[in-house]
């Protein structure tokens, strides 16, 4: 999953009058009356605010309290935060015919935000909608029976699932076995969503929801708010006990471009969390408590890395590729994420199984111009891709400088983060050579490091594969893992893969990632849940119980 890298400071600001409006709306109603608001900044607002499309850290964040999954994921800090759990579904799949088939029970009596019934076949049409919408999720469900041909239009529905509204009974089969597909059922991408969803973009009016929050009145690049779903205490929630109804009646949250303004607002109570880190230079104010702050450093499963478009000249040939990964410093970097980063070269990060360190690359700046003279590419003429947000647009210009060094031609590309990823994901944008990404796990598996970044086949409309890397043997290598089934993972092989990977060197991994949320003196962070996927969970979020007397209309129990 995209974390659309960011983590920083920008250096636009959104206007006064426009903010001061925003952030106002959440104090009253329409009659002036108080209501319940926990306020909340971000840097930028997500990719989308649809779950089927989304694949950020951003818009999970912001979805993962809203729609619920036939699967879901505890919410849970660390490892138990990883444990897959039933969601709309009553149990965990029933898994038959050699892995092939899972089978599944919609819980009786749920219902979405508006009222409406959830029903099973709804399952099946969030899967076809993703398709139609040429999701980048769509790669890891392309191996449900008639998944592909429904993607070519070839059929007007997908044959390999097939639901029973009246037991709610949902059974799909698969065309081969698929160790991670259980954990794919728990993500957004398929959560259902009523069948008469319009098939585009939901960004601007977010379908109905299934989870104990509801999203209300989003405007991309600006905000958005979460009330309580007013179905949730009456009919979803108790019979889902397992997810938890949230501590806060409102969560506002507020798109504001400037890092000093966020932390201005924090330290005198107008703000109660900061999603994204604050500015370098507001850190340690914030760690020393200003204001009664405090500050959640976490640890991330991820890989920063730089990629180069294999299918181009001169990022075709090895030896190029080799040669930018030993001019790479992971060192250098590590100044540049302001030690929020843990240097590294390979693609699996620490703490993920098949992790072994090793580093085939070496900074050393001779052997690298001695590659680059060896290769003697006949095109020198770069152009390097990165989003304005501090410090990515710093870690764009430090790549921009290692390969002027190497005798290339470089031209700087600086791209609005809230679009960065379907601009660098869509084959037709011309000059795609080379540039900045980021990788935060989906699940706990080495199989969706190497599955989506380096093993997908690149499509014309999306592909997470920036680098458009194809190696037919290494692909197959990572299609038999992954048809392991319920059986171990395989950690050796899937350390042996990561070297492999390296020696081809298709990407230039530098680091894994901590993550900083910063809250205001009025949250109580006692219960405080930081979900190794979808980072702060919102229903977790909470005021002190004097400060909750103070706060507008505050219904917390």
């Amino acid at each position: 999953m995209r974390a659309r890298g960011i983590r920083g400071s920008l250096v636009g600001a959104v206007t006064s009058l426009a903010l001061c409006l925003w952030l106002g709306a959440g104090a009253a109603g329409a009659n002036g009356t108080a209501r319940p608001v926990f306020q909340a900044a971000w840097t930028s607002f997500p990719d989308y605010m649809d779950p089927q499309l989304s694949y950020t850290t951003e818009g999970w964040t912001a979805m993962y309290d809203t729609y619920v999954p036939l699967l879901t994921y505890r919410h849970a800090s660390g490892k138990a935060g990883s444990e897959v759990i039933p969601g709309l579904a009553k149990t965990l799949p029933r898994i038959s015919d050699g892995g092939r088939t899972y089978t599944l029970f919609l819980r009786r009596g749920l219902r979405y935000s508006d009222g409406a019934p959830v029903r099973a076949s709804d399952f099946r049409f969030a899967v076809e909608r993703m398709f139609r919408l040429n999701s980048g999720g769509s790669p890891f469900y392309a191996d449900i029976v008639g998944a592909r041909s429904f993607a070519k239009r070839q059929h007007p529905h997908i044959g390999g699932i097939v639901t029973d509204e009246r037991t709610g009974r949902i059974v799909i089969h698969l065309t081969r076995p698929r160790a991670t597909f259980t954990d794919e059922l728990a993500l957004p991408f398929v959560a259902p969503v009523p069948s008469r969803t319009p098939m585009r973009d939901r960004s601007f009016d977010p379908p109905p929801a299934t989870g104990p929050y509801v999203i209300t009145d989003s405007r991309p690049g600006e905000g958005w708010s979460y009330e309580r779903n007013p179905e949730w205490r009456r009919d979803d929630g108790p019979r889902m006990p397992q997810i938890p109804a949230g501590r806060v009646g409102r969560i506002q949250v507020t798109v504001m471009r400037n890092g000093e303004a966020q932390v201005n607002r924090l330290i005198d109570g107008r703000l109660d969390w900061l999603f994204d880190p604050p500015p370098i230079d507001r850190m340690a104010e914030l760690e020393a408590g200003a204001g009664g702050t405090r500050v959640r450093t976490e640890s991330t499963l991820s890989t920063y890395y730089f990629w180069m478009n294999t299918r181009r000249a001169p990022f075709d040939d090895v030896k190029v590729r080799q040669a930018i990964n030993y001019a790479v410093d992971p060192e250098v970097l590590r100044d540049v994420y302001d030690e929020q980063l843990a240097p590294t070269h390979q693609i699996l990060p620490p703490n993920m199984p098949g992790y072994r360190r090793f580093d085939l690359y070496p900074h050393n700046m001779a052997t690298a111009r001695r590659l680059v003279r060896e290769a003697d590419p006949s095109d020198r003429d770069i152009t390097v891709w990165t989003d304005g947000e501090s410090p990515n647009y710093e870690a764009g210009a430090y790549y921009q400088i290692v390969l002027k060094e190497l005798g290339f031609h470089v031209k700087l590309r600086i791209l609005n983060p809230d679009s960065y990823f379907q601009v660098i994901g869509n084959g037709r944008t011309p000059n795609l050579d080379t540039g900045l990404a980021d990788w935060f796990e989906d699940y706990p598996h080495p199989n969706d490091f190497f599955g989506p970044l380096l093993a997908e086949k690149p499509t014309p409309f999306y592909t997470n594969n920036f680098s458009r890397f194809v190696d037919p043997r290494l692909g197959r290598r990572v299609a038999d893992l992954d048809e392991e089934g319920t059986r171990p993972i395989d950690e050796a092989a899937y350390a042996r893969l990561d070297r492999d990977y390296m020696k081809l060197a298709p990407i230039v991994p530098f680091g894994t990632r901590r993550l900083v949320a910063s809250f205001s003196k009025a949250v109580d962070l006692r219960g405080f849940v930081w979900s190794p996927t979808f980072e702060t969970d919102l229903t977790s979020l909470r005021f002190k119980p004097e400060a909750a007397a103070g706060k507008p209309g505050s219904d917390q129990p």
